[in-house]
């Protein structure tokens, strides 16, 4: 009995130590990168090791790649098919400062333009069913990057390091003879050849993405950069970048597919998820659409926008949902950019429950002026916003409620507004669209009307009203609208005038099936309206 009982010590004592070692785990699919010689102690730098755990993996056909708690200094790491980065609780992957551990360089998009450049720190090309898991960190390490792109455009030629040389002629070299040589030659001004910082995470041309409950810090710019990539899942992961650091977006899928984003924590110092599709000529020939998008459950504090589509969206973005997020203290909350000479369209979008507080420019706004650009026949370079849906959206403490600007030869058309209530110092500014539609919508302003349209067609309002009128302040002002329907509005007392018409290229108002008891005189029309151009009951 005795016997018995020492044996049965005995293998309790052998079989965790059996689990754990570095035989079972390899034979379970985990790799540990302690066993392959990486040193968790900040200071030793892990490139080689880190490559041989993931070598090892990927030999045992896929496996996961484990980052027990401690600190790991490294070069980029380049993922391989069937690959899980399991970053666990307590650990933080640091990457190298140093710009020569980036190279060689590698295929890569920037701002929507085809490029070989700097290895992003993470990378993947043309993989499959790969992730980044855990309850750990990685710390992007970006503020080298970030001083030397302000400096960089302010170095003189004579002084220039022999790392400075290298980077250039790297770059010559491997992007001389691509279709886009001329647009970088444009973008170096007086350098020989541009600076450009690489993403964090970047996958290229990739299917079965998954990143999951990390956390974020420092890119050198973009934070999560997708490119042509397939099922694409985001979950579950917070961002935190600082507020003042350059271009340092956070979820930026770009010309992918079926990407879903959801239950993140994002403050960055630029957009918080921005969706693209390439820029311009370039974008064009690639041709490659940024669509089926899910974003939802979503929490965003600093960044220029919370989702925002464009600028570069030449090669089209469609099918687009964007549901149950807050947005509080982003400049904008949803913004869709573009201009004369991106051509592509941006379609199919539909942005529900959404709650925005802190809004230090418009809660909405659709601008195809994001440069200001001469006007233009229509062409493959005419960018085209349409059927785009808000709906159950509440706004306060936003600067401009929204602001809709399209252009003179392709308006934007079919935007329709939902059960929206919005508290902002100016109201809604539309001009140069079609097919637009109010319904069941407050807008409380401190000055200005609530709604100002101009050179607009087929605009539709019905439900529309504010709390708090302004004295002696129209409420709805348009100038050159055709075919307005105005109807089922009821304005408390002081709204005065209601609505006022203007402009002599005005045709077919319509404004019937309103309440305007509380007010004496509920509809201005100026002298330069056309007689018989307003209907009213």
């Amino acid at each position: 009995m005795k016997n018995l009982h020492s044996s049965f010590i005995l293998l309790m004592i052998l079989i965790p130590a059996f689990l754990f070692s570095p035989v079972f785990s390899q034979h379970q699919g985990y790799f540990n990168v302690l066993d392959y010689g990486a040193r968790n102690d900040g200071v030793t730098k892990n490139t080689l090791a880190i490559e041989e755990t993931i070598a090892a993996a990927a030999a045992n056909g896929g496996g996961t790649v484990f980052f027990p708690a401690g600190k790991y200094l490294t070069g980029p790491i380049h993922l391989k098919s069937n690959i899980t980065l399991y970053i666990d609780a307590g650990a933080v992957i640091v990457f190298s400062q140093n710009f020569n551990d980036y190279l060689p360089m590698v295929r890569s998009r920037y701002e929507g333009v085809e490029v070989i450049n700097f290895s992003a720190p993470v990378y993947g090309y043309r993989l499959e069913n790969i992730a980044i898991r855990g309850r750990g960190q990685i710390d992007g390490n970006g503020a080298a990057w970030w001083d030397f792109f302000y400096k960089y455009g302010e170095i003189k030629p004579v002084d220039y390091t022999d790392d400075i040389k290298l980077w250039q002629k790297k770059f010559i070299e491997n992007n001389r003879n691509t279709q886009s040589w001329g647009y970088w030659v444009e973008k170096a001004g007086n350098s020989p050849a541009p600076f450009l910082r690489p993403s964090l995470i970047q996958t290229v041309d990739c299917k079965n993405v998954l990143i999951e409950g990390i956390s974020i810090k420092n890119p050198p710019m973009w934070t999560i950069h997708p490119i042509y990539s397939e099922n694409v899942t985001v979950e579950g992961i917070s961002i935190h970048n600082p507020a003042e650091s350059p271009n340092t977006d956070g979820i930026n899928p770009d010309a992918c597919k079926y990407v879903h984003i959801s239950n993140c924590h994002i403050s960055v110092g630029d957009d918080c998820i921005t969706i693209k599709s390439g820029r311009d000529e370039d974008g064009r020939r690639v041709g490659r659409a940024c669509e089926n998008i899910t974003i939802t459950n979503c929490t965003m504090l600093d960044g220029h926008g919370g989702v925002v589509i464009g600028s570069e969206m030449s090669g089209d973005v469609r099918k687009v949902t964007i549901s149950n997020c807050v947005f509080d203290g982003t400049e904008r909350g949803i913004r869709i950019k573009s201009m004369r000479g991106r051509g592509g369209v941006v379609e199919e979008i539909r942005v529900s429950n959404i709650v925005m507080k802190n809004i230090k420019l418009e809660a909405i706004k659709l601008n195809m002026f994001y440069h200001p650009t001469p006007y233009e026949p229509v062409s493959e370079r005419t960018p085209g916003f349409r059927n785009i849906h808000f709906s159950d959206i509440t706004v306060t403490q936003s600067q401009q409620a929204g602001f809709i600007l399209g252009l003179e030869e392709f308006p934007i058309e079919n935007i329709t507004f939902n059960n929206i209530n919005i508290n902002a110092k100016t109201g809604f500014t539309i001009k140069d669209a079609k097919n637009i539609e109010f319904h069941n919508v407050q807008i409380n302003v401190e000055q200005g009307p609530g709604l100002h349209a101009e050179k607009t067609e087929n605009l539709e309002i019905s439900g529309f009203k504010t709390l708090y009128p302004l004295a002696d302040t129209t409420f709805i002002d348009v100038n050159n609208v055709q075919n307005l329907q105005l109807y089922n509005c009821f304005p408390l007392a002081g709204t005065n005038p209601f609505i006022k018409i203007s402009g002599k290229s005005s045709q077919n108002i319509v404004i019937q099936n309103n309440n305007f008891r509380n007010i004496n005189n509920p509809v201005l029309v100026g002298q330069d309206v056309p007689e018989d151009v307003v209907v009213q009951d």
